[in-house]
């Protein structure tokens, strides 16, 4: 037996851990992910001060619009219908019925439009959504190919 070659052929070899270049591997991506994470997260940033750039103006002017109807709505409106009352000699009732229903239908047209423009204010995420979906398409990918050895081609 002594004379016998040697069967295993282990010395040297380390056989209770991982290979390097797996540790490595693993490293590599987990700093790729970081890393993607990061231009994500800035990505995000910069597309919700855009939209809040673009959101500002509405919102503002929505304000505003909203503050000076209602500190003059009550007087216009009785006015309105008393008006409304004298013109077409109806009851004071009827005509203040009539006039705040009126209001409330523009009111509500001027309210959908605003919330409209409002809600347009927030397309530019639209390039965060994207560029997140193809990261983590990427990061399947390389989940999915990562350890299979590579086909060989042209036999």
């Amino acid at each position: 037996m002594a004379t016998q070659a040697s069967v295993r052929g282990d010395e040297g070899i380390r056989t209770n851990g991982p290979p390097e270049g797996v540790i490595g591997g693993i490293a590599e991506f987990g700093n790729d992910i970081l890393t993607l994470a990061e231009l994500q997260a800035r990505l995000a940033a910069i597309d919700f001060r855009e939209s809040l750039e673009h959101a500002v103006s509405p919102l503002v002017l929505t304000l505003g619009g909203l503050t000076l109807a209602l500190a003059s709505l009550p007087v216009v409106l009785i006015g309105v219908a008393q008006l409304i009352a004298w013109a077409f000699s109806i009851r004071l009732g009827w005509a203040l019925l009539l006039v705040g229903l009126v209001t409330l239908a523009g009111a509500s047209a001027v309210a959908w439009i605003a919330g409209l423009r409002f809600s347009r204010s927030f397309a530019s995420f639209q390039r965060s959504r994207e560029e997140l979906v193809r990261n983590i398409t990427w990061i399947r990918t390389v989940l999915v190919h990562s350890g299979r050895p590579v086909p060989r081609r042209g036999r």
